[in-house]
């Protein structure tokens, strides 16, 4: 029983392992991308040491030895620039992104738990030319050594009893061979709760050089019955025969000094060195400083004059010896110094399963649904206390939403960070000169969302990669920089996010557009469309006017693909381009697919809601609407602006006389704002704000592009939740049709039905000067 919780316990770290490694992964990432652009920046190459020890180091804890060995290669590389003895050059950046990859297979590997030869034959090619890079190729390899030690049965740590703690293990005549480095560690109490193996730190000691000797302290260990096996009482006395330096060894130990105690006395170290360690391990005490020069005796290392000289009785025992003044085995406060220490403040994280995250927001939509439904016997009730006390819940239901919300935002930063090793290795591919911008990272869209548009965004930059941008010397003729530009932006728009991918690359070519589409059948012999439906035909499947297939693009096979995989988060996608001086891809996405403020309405009976975000105002109905009664769509006039509007009633098929004389006076106008299009919506109610769950429609729904989802409001009954994207396009296809119509079957126009009038008909009341409602749209789509 308890042999299978350990392994749950210690499953259940592993998992928590590999999500740390692959976040410090991306900090390695992003800091050698950083180092190519500013190779002086002493932080940034801080930060990628960091990330690649701190991989090291947990995964020495749970035994990982390949990714062990792999990143002490890339570590040494990295310390070889932080001190200055290298300086980065493209063959560095080069072998360390390709670190980077192995160390991402090697994680990967572990978590698995599937090995290949390959793989392994990999590192130890990259590991040989990562140490040429720092000038010691010529040098035996050390993964080399550790991996012949380990085939051969060599244990890093000999078996030492507890009720023997005598024995210890060395290597008689290389023990005074000037390489050879004295170590004396003191493990705290809590360093097995806090995650710190001490045999892992011993192991990889042994990747460095060789282990001589080792000894194991077992003095602290309490009687039998008192022994809590979650505590650590260990000690060790260990001798290391390395070429590594004192601050590389060390380092070994940086992540663990709050619960490791580390004296390091270097090959050189004489009698004083040895004397101010006895007094600092002894504090005083005549027994255990004896024991201890015995010790040292059995390991072979320490000067006879450290164990010639007793301690004098008179000695204090209260309080350690002072160290000695210029010895480096004194070096601990340096030490914590240097190490990477974090403010409170940014430390204070929980990771959370995204299920676990995904059923909260399950619960809160459906409280909200329940607090509506209390609102509204509430006003039935026409109870003051009752009224009051649901008000308060629902204003703690809403902010509840609102932070449950929050959780799930997350930078959009994060995953354009992902494209500069893309645009990195890709335009050094092209052989492309490509400055890569990110701006507004900081702005947060809902987590699940990031996730999908990452593929999208991806082809979207290849693209721009590929077929956008030129050769320097193509620039450079058209007289344009050498250095090509490449940008992703985010930012806030009307409740909507936009990202934004754009190059100032040779643009879009029209004409070879147009002729392709032709040829395919798209267009018609001689079309002539506007420019905003030219782009649009990029989107078509299959379509490409790449001349030749790279490993890139040219297949025709992509833009459709991100068209709808768009579409399916309730996006839009749009193309704007200049020949010859680049092109802009614009995505429009909803913030969040969980909730949303909406405004209610009714029309014929129905309810629909509107993302509050869009809805910049109420009028009641104009008398350009109330002087068409039959017209689905018109234009009137709002403060001096020409604007159409759209009927819902009548465009959604609900007879014109459904509504008394009185009901009818009594309709109202919403004017909604998506992008730069503003148009009026004609609806019979206005009910006001509700918080709205928004719950997907049914596979036979989704071909109706008007609707986003549909919502229960707390009555039972379903609204449905419009999609003001797809309701433009639907309301300009609905009334192009009959502009198509032979006029001889057209009825008259008092009898025909209102979204079968010409689409060039002007309404009755319209201003002399307005066009066509759907021009209208359509004009002020092609604007935005």
């Amino acid at each position: 029983m308890h042999r299978d919780d350990d392994a749950e316990i210690i499953a259940a770290a592993r998992v928590g392992f590999l999500d740390e490694a692959a976040d410090m992964l991306q900090m390695f990432e992003q800091a050698l991308l950083v180092m190519e652009t500013t190779p002086d920046d002493a932080e940034n190459l801080n930060a990628a040491f960091r990330a690649a020890h701190t991989i090291k180091g947990t995964a020495g804890l749970f035994g990982c030895d390949a990714v062990v060995l792999f990143t002490h290669e890339v570590e040494t590389l990295l310390e070889g620039l932080r001190s200055g003895t290298l300086a980065v050059t493209d063959d560095i950046s080069a072998a360390l992104l390709e670190g980077f990859d192995q160390m991402a297979t090697l994680l990967e590997e572990v978590r698995t738990g599937e090995t290949s030869p390959v793989v392994h034959q990999r590192s130890l090619v990259l590991g040989e030319q990562l140490r040429r890079l720092h000038g010691v190729g010529g040098s035996p390899a050390a993964t080399h050594a550790a991996h012949a030690a380990h085939d051969d049965g060599e244990d890093l740590l000999p078996e030492a009893g507890l009720a023997n703690t005598s024995n210890a293990t060395h290597a008689s005549p290389a023990a005074s061979a000037p390489t050879t480095w004295h170590l004396s560690l003191r493990f705290g109490e809590d360093a097995l709760r806090n995650g710190l193996d001490p045999l892992a730190f011993i192991r990889y000691l042994g990747t460095m050089g060789r282990v001589l000797a080792c000894h194991t302290l077992t003095d602290g260990l309490p009687p039998l019955a008192a022994l809590d096996a979650e505590s650590c009482h260990l000690g060790f006395e260990l001798r290391l025969d390395t070429e590594c330096g004192h601050q590389e060894i060390e380092s070994v130990f940086e992540f663990a000094c709050d619960d490791c105690s580390v004296k390091i006395l270097p090959p050189e170290a004489g009698p004083q060195d040895f004397d101010a360690l006895l007094a600092q391990r002894t504090e005083g005490d005549a027994e255990a400083r004896s024991r201890l020069c015995t010790i040292w005796a059995s390991l072979g290392g320490e000067p006879a004059g450290a164990v010639a000289r007793p301690v004098a009785p008179t000695e204090p025992t209260a309080g350690p010896a002072t160290p000695a003044p210029a010895s480096p085995a004194t070096p601990a406060p340096d030490r914590r110094a240097g190490r990477d220490r974090r403010a409170p403040g940014e430390t204070r994280f929980v990771k959370v399963r995204a299920d676990k995250l995904d059923h909260l927001i399950d619960l809160i939509g459906e409280l909200v649904i329940a607090g509506s439904g209390a609102q509204m016997v509430a006003n039935q009730e026409s109870s003051p206390a009752f009224l009051e006390a649901t008000q308060r819940v629902s204003e703690l239901v809403q902010a509840t939403r609102d932070g449950a919300l929050a959780l799930r935002m997350v930078p959009v930063g994060e995953t354009f960070t992902r494209f500069q090793r893309v645009v990195r290795d890709t335009s050094k591919q092209l052989g492309k000169d490509i400055e890569f911008v990110i701006t507004g990272g900081d702005t947060e869209l809902d987590k699940s969302m990031v996730e999908m548009i990452a593929d999208p965004l991806m082809h979207l930059v290849r693209n721009s990669l590929d077929h956008g941008l030129e050769l320097p010397a193509d620039r450079l003729a058209a007289g344009k920089p050498a250095l090509g530009k490449l940008g992703i932006n985010a930012y806030h728009e009307g409740g909507s996010i936009c990202i934004e991918v754009t190059d100032n690359g040779r643009g879009l070519r029209r004409d070879r557009i147009l002729a392709k589409a032709i040829e395919r059948g798209l267009l018609p012999e001689g079309a002539n469309p506007p420019n905003a439906e030219v782009w649009q035909l990029i989107f078509a499947a299959g379509f490409s006017t790449a001349d030749k297939v790279t490993d890139l693009s040219g297949r025709g096979v992509g833009m459709d693909v991100v068209k709808r995989n768009i579409e399916a988060l309730r996006g839009q996608i749009s193309l704007t381009s200049v020949d010859g001086q680049g092109t802009t891809t614009q995505i429009r996405l909803p913030l969040t697919l969980a909730m949303i403020d909406g405004f209610l309405t009714t029309v014929g009976g129905v309810h629909y809601v509107l993302p509050l975000s869009v809805v910049s105002g109420c009028i009641a109905l104009p008398r350009e609407c109330l002087g068409a009664p039959e017209r689905a769509c018109g234009t009137f006039d709002l403060r001096g602006e020409v604007l159409p509007y759209l009927d819902l009633a009548l465009f959604y098929g609900v007879a014109p006389g459904h509504l008394s004389a009185a009901e009818t006076q009594r309709r109202s106008l919403v004017v909604v704002r998506d992008g730069a299009v503003r148009i009026g919506l004609v609806v019979d109610r206005l009910l006001g704000e509700h918080q709205t769950v928004i719950k997907p429609l049914a596979g036979i729904f989704r071909h109706l592009k008007a609707l986003a989802g549909s919502t229960i409001l707390g009555s039972g009954d379903v609204a449905l939740v419009l999609d003001m994207q797809g309701l433009l396009e639907a309301a300009l296809l609905a009334n192009a049709k009959p502009a198509n119509a032979k006029p001889a079957n057209a009825k008259p126009a008092n009898a025909k039905p209102a979204n079968a009038k010409p689409a060039n008909a002007k309404p009755a009341h319209a201003r002399p000067d307005a066009k066509p409602a759907c021009s209208t749209i359509a004009s002020s789509e092609k604007q935005a």
